[in-house]
């Protein structure tokens, strides 16, 4: 049955990037999916509800990305900057990969907003743990993790826009004999800040 899921969302995934979501029709999913109307009803009671699903599966893979480097066996500061990188790169990849569902992105943030709150909390709970292993083990100087990791939360939410309209260039870290280091003020700003002198 998860099978079965997984294929509806992606061949709507596909649909929505290729012609739009208010053109493609749940009968368009069925058809493409080669499922009856039925089946796709089944796991979908509107093209809102398979929207969703296609708006989760692809914080999935931002999900699946960050908790890569979280468990990385490096120090904090460095598992900070290329969790930096790493979100910014994998979200404007995410939004590039699905073609006019870039547009609706950006037309609709709202509805995206919505779908992500789960991940939100997860993304906090990354960046807290960071910050408390990086606290422990002398790299960072904060009196409250949980505080600063909901500010920076928010900081690489406000960045994903510019950053995917090109705005905002040059995230990118360079890897070196001292480990990664930032090559743009952005992260400087967001890493140097909480960085112990």
């Amino acid at each position: 049955m998860a099978k079965t899921r997984d294929r509806l969302v992606e061949v709507a995934r596909q649909l929505f990037a290729r012609i739009g979501v208010e053109n493609t029709t749940m009968n368009d999913i069925a058809l493409a999916s080669k499922k009856g109307r039925r089946t796709l009803y089944t796991y979908f009671k509107s093209k809102t509800d398979i929207y969703h699903a296609v708006i989760q599966s692809e914080l999935a893979i931002l999900y699946n990305s960050l908790q890569a480097v979280v468990e990385k066996d490096m120090s904090a500061d460095e598992k900070l900057l290329e969790f930096i990188h790493i979100r910014l790169e994998t979200v404007k990849d995410v939004v590039f990969r699905n073609g006019t569902l870039r547009a609706d992105f950006f037309r609709d943030i709202w509805r995206v907003e919505n779908v992500r709150k789960g991940f939100d909390i997860r993304e906090i709970s990354y960046i807290k743990y960071i910050l408390d292993e990086g606290v422990e083990t002398g790299v960072f100087e904060l009196n409250d993790t949980e505080s600063m990791s909901l500010i920076l939360h928010h900081a690489f939410k406000g960045l994903e826009v510019p950053y995917i309209r090109g705005i905002i260039r040059d995230s990118s870290l360079i890897k070196n004999e001292q480990g990664i280091r930032a090559n743009s003020d952005i992260v400087n700003l967001l890493y140097n800040g909480i960085k112990k002198k």
